[in-house]
């Protein structure tokens, strides 16, 4: 979407102008910031964080902290293969079986290596999910970095059970990726429950709380089905 795409670019740059971005950068990806720390620290603080005992995060840099944090408490940890491309499109990190330290095990590196391959299956109910963000509104509204993977992997688990209104969605950003704004928002688009920065907690349950059900088919062409093999086994 041309309109998703212009705010991408107006937060690459605001950050990279500001210098509050850093590795690997702003531009074309989640963007790690400044500060990604202070904002995992802020959420580790809240009910919704102490509560959960399944936490299932996006792989991007800017939530290492979020990752290492909850291996650390203890909690189980799922990630995505990357792109899905796996029969067991997701990665289960058990702090109770690591021999590594929790920042080396939830590293998109550290996952593959020390993590253990998993189908949906055998996975259990999504407590809390942590997503990468480009830009975010105070209504929840968010958009991505533009692969359309977090709603493939939102809408998969939605179909399963595993995520249902019982699941708080998080994301952590800097303050700059907030915006008061209306962004231009999809069917299969899903809202956040809680935005996180390194100065402010903003909670959005106020606003219409919006989920896709599932899978929307129609906005999959044969390529991105063909390219996934969860998806190529559920096709209606």
């Amino acid at each position: 979407m041309p309109d998703k795409q212009r705010y991408r670019e107006m937060i690459w740059t605001l950050l990279e102008q500001r210098g509050a971005a850093r590795f690997p950068g702003a531009r074309g990806r989640i963007p790690n910031f400044v500060g990604a720390e202070a904002a995992a620290e802020s959420l580790a603080g809240l009910d919704e964080w102490r509560s959960a005992r399944a936490v299932k995060s996006n792989p991007d840099s800017p939530q290492l902290p979020v990752r290492a944090r909850a291996l650390n408490e203890g909690k189980l940890l799922f990630m995505a293969v990357p792109r899905l491309a796996e029969r067991r499109p997701f990665i289960r990190l058990d702090p109770s079986k690591l021999q590594v330290k929790p920042r080396t095990a939830s590293s998109i590196k550290g996952a593959t290596s020390f993590g253990k391959p998993v189908g949906i299956r055998q996975m259990r109910h999504i407590d809390l999910v942590v997503c990468g963000t480009v830009a975010v509104n105070r209504s929840g509204a968010r958009i991505g970095k533009g692969g359309g993977y977090s709603d493939l992997e939102f809408g998969l688990l939605t179909e399963a059970g595993l995520i249902d209104e019982r699941t708080v969605i998080v994301t952590t950003v800097h303050d700059l990726q907030v915006l008061d704004e209306d962004l231009p928002e999809t069917e299969h688009d899903f809202r956040v429950d809680l935005i996180v920065t390194p100065e402010e907690v903003i909670r959005t349950r106020g606003s219409e709380r919006r989920r896709p059900k599932g899978i929307i088919w129609s906005h999959l062409d044969e390529e991105k089905v063909a390219s996934i093999p969860v998806l190529a086994s559920m096709r209606p």
